[in-house]
């Protein structure tokens, strides 16, 4: 009878763990194709935040309002949904905002990272999130010098608590990034599926406020697994 209890304790404690170890993802589909998001567990904020707001229906219809050559592209502002090409991209006040969940060195802003949008840090300064802007991670190849020069600038960032492991610094200087935001911004997820279509909103033309010439938006946002 102590056996059969053991095991079942053992199934419970096993099937605890594999429950902890499942990653929600999320597909985008855009007008330029679909990408899909797997979520980080260890960001339960923000994940739990952006699984609401899909599921809510926030992010249909939105535009990419804000795209920056080989740096990231920006979407999630719920005031896009109808706006017009004249008219700018509205500064509309949020709800509320996400505690920042920042778990550098562990997760950090390679090529593909999804991570949330924020207010600058004079008016912000627990860095926490917006509650519902986020951007995807296109950047950059670095260099060894690159890197030691961007180093310093997070370092006064972040006093000296954001530093790059070589494991770090090989991913920048391999697949790319934007390490000049580590340690300061919550990464929460990666793209898994649809960089190529990242890739084409990162490269469209866009006007002097970066927001593109021609319309890219979510059509659909929904939750997969």
């Amino acid at each position: 009878m102590k056996r059969l209890f053991g095991i079942v304790v053992l199934l419970a404690v096993a099937m605890s763990m594999q429950a902890q170890e499942v990653r929600h993802e999320v597909e985008l589909i855009t007008t330029k194709g679909p990408v899909r998001v797997v979520l980080y567990n260890e960001t339960p904020k923000h994940r739990d935040n952006f699984l609401r707001l899909v599921r809510e229906g926030f992010y249909d219809g939105v535009l990419f309002h804000r795209v920056i050559n080989r740096f990231m592209i920006q979407t999630g502002n719920g005031g896009t949904r109808q706006l017009q090409p004249d008219q700018p991209v509205p500064d509309l006040p949020e709800a509320y905002k996400v505690p920042a969940e920042i778990c550098f060195p562990q997760l950090f802003h390679k090529r593909g990272a999804l991570a949330a949008a924020r207010e600058g840090d004079s008016g912000n300064p627990e860095r926490a999130s917006s509650m519902s802007e986020f951007y995807i991670v296109y950047g950059r190849i670095f260099s060894d010098a690159q890197l030691d020069a961007t180093q310093e600038r997070v370092s006064k960032a972040t006093g000296g608590k954001a530093v790059f492991t070589p494991e770090i610094r090989k991913v920048y200087k391999t697949i790319g990034g934007t390490p000049h935001l580590d340690g300061q911004y919550t990464v929460f997820g990666e793209v898994v599926e649809g960089m190529n279509v990242v890739e084409d909103i990162e490269f469209v033309k866009t006007d002097s406020t970066d927001r593109p010439l021609q319309e890219v938006r979510i059509l659909k946002a929904r939750v997969v697994k």
